[in-house]
Parts: structure tokens; sequence; C-alpha cells
């Protein structure tokens, strides 16, 4: 072995090292002044994906000559009162049909108390009775627990409220003044910036519209298949059933098994076991396809990355910070490329091509 080659290759080793580690420092800074300032950026998140799902409405009444201030509040209004009436179609059948539902549950109860009575399990009304002491004994020893748990969902619930509060007002500021801040913003910084950073953003702003139009295609893809097996089954309330999986696919783990688990219930307790399971087996298999086909051949589609790296963001990003982490997972994936991509761009030799796909015009720009 050459001693030079060892030695040079021994420093560019160190060097590298030295500099990604430097990397890793800065990133983990980074993430952890994120998280400090997390109650303003959550809300900051929420409106711009709430902003890229409205803002070509907003574009196309600006473009008829519309103020920017009466577009913004128009569209504002109007989302309010689409979400309204998806809360609305989901809680009013259900309000009307509540009598009925719990005569369901009860009878739900007693035919699974009369199932466990017989074979194979042989539970007679005693051992019954003697787990339901049990279970309420467990329940009173651990109130302070409980007390604890109903506070902190009470917490998580006002912060909620708060957040989409905020959510919607920086969205209707962002329809009003959006297009003024690529402007403003390469006013503010020196030299090359100038240019470099309102580029990305642009190009970040269209990357959050496919995201956002990405999920609403695959769950409306989830609500049809999903609400034409409750019809087909029998199942009541197939409207709300369809609407609250188009509305529980913006959030992902949690919103799949929170619909199905409605779904489930109210197949159990209207028409029976044996549907509940039918209703079972169709979410099952729909949700296996909307995760393991649908989505990320939708996503990798509208934002320019493979299917594979979709599945693998969504997971890191769980694994990282649960639901939330699930939710940005993919659209910070998509933004991470869109910089490296015009890095790329930036750092080809001259006369020589980057083989990256043309983006799209800012959608950020005035009209």
């Amino acid at each position: 072995m050459s001693s030079t080659k060892t030695r040079a290759a021994l420093r560019v080793s160190a060097r590298v090292s030295g500099e990604l580690l430097l990397v890793l420092v800065m990133t983990a800074v980074a993430l952890w002044l994120l998280g400090r300032m997390w109650s303003v950026v959550w809300p900051l998140v929420v409106g711009l994906l709430l902003t890229t799902l409205t803002w070509p409405l907003t574009r196309f009444l600006r473009g008829r000559g519309w103020p920017p201030a009466l577009a913004a509040s128009t569209v504002t209004v109007l989302f309010l009162l689409v979400a309204g009436g998806a809360v609305a179609l989901i809680a009013v059948p259900v309000a009307s049909q509540s009598g009925e539902l719990a005569d369901g549950v009860v009878e739900g109860i007693q035919r699974l108390r009369e199932w466990a009575s017989g074979p194979p399990l042989n539970i007679g009304d005693d051992q019954i009775t003697g787990a339901f002491d049990s279970a309420t004994a467990r329940v009173q020893d651990s109130v302070g627990s409980m007390v604890t748990t109903v506070v902190t969902g009470v917490s998580t619930v006002v912060n909620g409220v708060v957040t989409a509060v905020l959510a919607v007002f920086l969205m209707f500021f962002m329809l009003k003044d959006g297009p003024r801040f690529l402007p403003w913003l390469a006013r503010q910084l020196p030299g090359r910036l100038a240019t470099d950073v309102p580029t990305v953003a642009a190009r970040g702003w269209d990357t959050l519209g496919e995201f956002v139009r990405s999920q609403a295609y695959v769950g409306l893809l989830d609500a049809v298949l999903i609400g034409l097996g409750l019809w087909i089954v029998g199942v009541p309330l197939v409207l709300p059933l369809a609407v609250l999986t188009f509305v529980s696919a913006f959030v992902p783990i949690v919103g799949a098994l929170f619909a199905g688990f409605v779904a489930v219930l109210i197949a159990l307790v209207s028409n029976g076991l044996t549907d509940a399971l039918i209703v079972l087996a169709i979410i099952v298999v729909v949700q296996q396809l909307e995760g393991n086909v649908f989505q990320p051949m939708i996503q990798s589609r509208g934002l320019g990355l493979h299917a594979a790296v979709v599945l693998l963001a969504v997971t890191l990003g769980g694994s990282l910070a649960g639901i939330v982490g699930s939710l940005l997972a993919v659209p910070a994936a998509a933004l991470i490329a869109v910089v490296w991509n015009y890095v790329r761009e930036q750092l080809v030799e001259p006369g020589e091509e980057p083989e990256v796909q043309t983006a799209p015009s800012p959608v950020g720009t005035p009209s």
C-alpha cells in the first residue's frame, strides 16, 4: 500500500466526517429550536396547508378583478361553511338515529353476553358479574390517573381549537397578502439570496399544493370505495361515514383507525356481528390498498418522489414524531427534494443541463 495515498485518504475521510458531524449538529440545533417554537410553527404549517387547498379559488376570483381582501374573505367564509357542513353532515344523521344506535349497543352487549355463556367459553353470569366488579374496583382505584388523563385530554382539545382558529386567521392573511410575500422577501435578502430563496420558496409552495391535492384524491378514493362497500352490506349512515372517511384521510394512521372503528361499531350495533366482520374486512382491504398502492402512486406522481421514498418517509416520520411526523413526513421529504434539485441546478457546470424536471410556475406570484 502507498503511504502517501493512505494518508490522503485518511485526511479526506477525516475532513468529510468532521463536516458531516457539523451538519448533523446544526440539524439537531435547528430541530430543537423548531420544537421550542412548535406552538407557533404548528398553526403556521396548518395555515399553509389550508392556504394551498383554497388558493386556486382565490386566484380565480382575483383574476376576475375581485379585490384581494374581498376574495380572501369570500374564500375563508366558504371554507368555514364547507367545514361546518361536513360536520353537520356527520353529526345530524347520527343524532337523529342515536336512539336506534343506543338500542343496538344494548342488544349487541346482550348478544355478546349470551354468546360468552355458551360453548366453547361457558362463562357464567357469576363470572361476568365478578369480572364487572373487579373492573369497577380497578376504575375506582385509578381515579387519580383518570382525572389526569381527562385534564390532559381537555388541554389537548383546547390547544387543538386554538391551533385551528390561528390557522384560519393565518390562512386569510396568506390568501390576502400571499403574492406580496416573495417580492418583499427578495427585497430583504442580500446578493444572490434575493434570487435563490424566493425561487426555492415558490417551488416549495407548488410542492405543498401537490401534497394537499394528492391527499384529497386519496381521501376521496377511500370514501367512495368504503362508502360503496357499506352501501352494499346495508349499513346505515353511509353518507356520514363516507364523509368521515374523507376528512380523516388528512390525518394519517389515527384518522383511518378512527373512521374504521366508527364504521365497524355502527355495523355491529345495527346489522350484527357477521356484517361487522364484513365491514372490517372491506376497510382493511381498502386501507391496505390506499397505504401501499394508491397513496404512494398518487403522491409520487404529484410530488416527484418515488413510491418507496414516500413509504419510507411516512415510516420514519411516524417513528420520530408520531402522528404529526406521519402527516408532515411526505411534504418535508418533497421540500428537501426541491432544495436538493435547486442546489444541483446551481452547482452544474456551465453548458450542462441538469437532469431534473422543470418546476411549474410559482403559484405565489401575482396574477
